[in-house]
């Protein structure tokens, strides 16, 4: 009878190992960003997740919101007055497609990321004008934008060809 409880506590110590191995989360073929976490809904209502940047020297951790529906992604960053270094915004798409946004009812100026699927950074729109009508375009079909606070990608050394990760 104690042989068969231990058997039964390491049968699901084991089962409960080998299903929290999947708990890591894959853009294209990049690597992990590491373990999935629940964090709090931004004020805004939108889910956050950790997004992670890897330069040619650094790792560079940020906490995002992601814009999945047509209206999170319309309203982004809009009207907001400010933006913490580590935070962002994740624009995710079903499928690849030429990125074009505006700034109109962006207060604040932005670094706006284009991502490749595989997770490679495609270019960047640095130092984006507040309010402006004008179209920042990716060059190529991507899979997301990342925006961050204008600056903080030269700051960090973050250029196009770097990886990002997030879940």
């Amino acid at each position: 009878m104690i042989k068969t409880a231990k058997a039964i506590a390491l049968s699901l110590t084991l089962l409960g190992m080998t299903s929290l191995s999947g708990c890591y989360a894959r853009t294209g073929d990049s690597t992990a960003a590491g373990p999935q976490t629940e964090l709090p809904v931004s004020e805004a209502g939108l889910r956050q997740v950790p997004l992670r940047v890897q330069t040619s020297d650094a790792v560079h951790d940020f906490t995002v919101e992601v814009a999945e529906t047509g209206a999170e992604q319309a309203q982004g960053l809009m009207f907001r007055t400010r933006l913490a270094p580590d935070k962002g915004m994740i624009f995710p798409f079903p499928r690849d497609r030429i990125a074009s946004f505006w700034m109109k009812n962006t207060v604040i100026p932005l670094d706006i990321i284009f991502v490749r699927r595989d997770g490679t950074i495609e270019s960047i729109a640095a130092n984006t004008t507040p309010y402006s009508l004008e179209s920042v375009r990716s060059n190529e079909p991507v899979a997301a934008v990342f925006e961050i606070a204008a600056g903080r990608a030269a700051e960090l050394g973050i250029k196009p060809g770097d990886i990002i990760t997030w879940q």
